[in-house]
């Protein structure tokens, strides 16, 4: 079966920074929705009309991948209205609760990247803005998505593991 929307794919990929750091591997298939919300445009376009067992490598500049990096998204916040136990790398879903802070997208996770005891220094950029990043795929498999998949635009899977960067190997999106 060849690749084209709507379809599921099963991929294996190596991820790197361009000084090959890596950042993600998948060595067993995982599963995503082409032509759905899995998979960045560029990942798309790169094995649309392929079959299993095609390989590719692609470089993913920050405007094809997570973005380029906002300093405006970064932003202080009282240590008070978090929980006692914070760490840099946990994320919040929206602004946390009680946040005083003006002006700043509700719609993005936001990490903490540093705690204070007097405040909390919080980022909604992806953990990989601005970052050029390299890709080593290969297509496992290829399958007819399902309708439920079709209408969700997923088969559930978080594109991107940031390995040693968020605690506990969390999920980004």
């Amino acid at each position: 079966m060849l690749i084209s929307t709507p379809c599921v794919v099963s991929l294996t990929w190596r991820l790197q920074d361009t000084l090959g750091h890596l950042i993600d591997e998948l060595a067993e298939p995982v599963e995503f929705l082409y032509g759905g919300d899995d998979l960045l445009p560029k990942v798309e376009e790169a094995i649309e009309g392929q079959q299993a067992g095609f390989e590719t490598q692609i470089q993913l500049e920050p405007e094809h991948a997570f973005g380029d990096y906002n300093p405006e998204l970064v932003f202080f916040e009282e240590r008070s209205i978090f929980p006692e136990h914070v760490e840099p790398g946990m994320q919040f879903d929206g602004l946390p609760e009680g946040a005083t802070t003006q002006g700043m997208p509700n719609d993005q996770i936001y990490t903490i990247t540093e705690v204070y005891e007097t405040h909390v220094v919080l980022d909604g950029n992806h953990p990989l803005a601005g970052i050029a990043l390299r890709l080593s795929l290969k297509v496992a498999g290829v399958r007819a998505a399902t309708e439920e998949e079709i209408e969700q635009g997923t088969v559930g899977q978080p594109a991107v593991t940031v390995l040693n960067t968020v605690p506990g190997g969390s999920q980004l999106h």
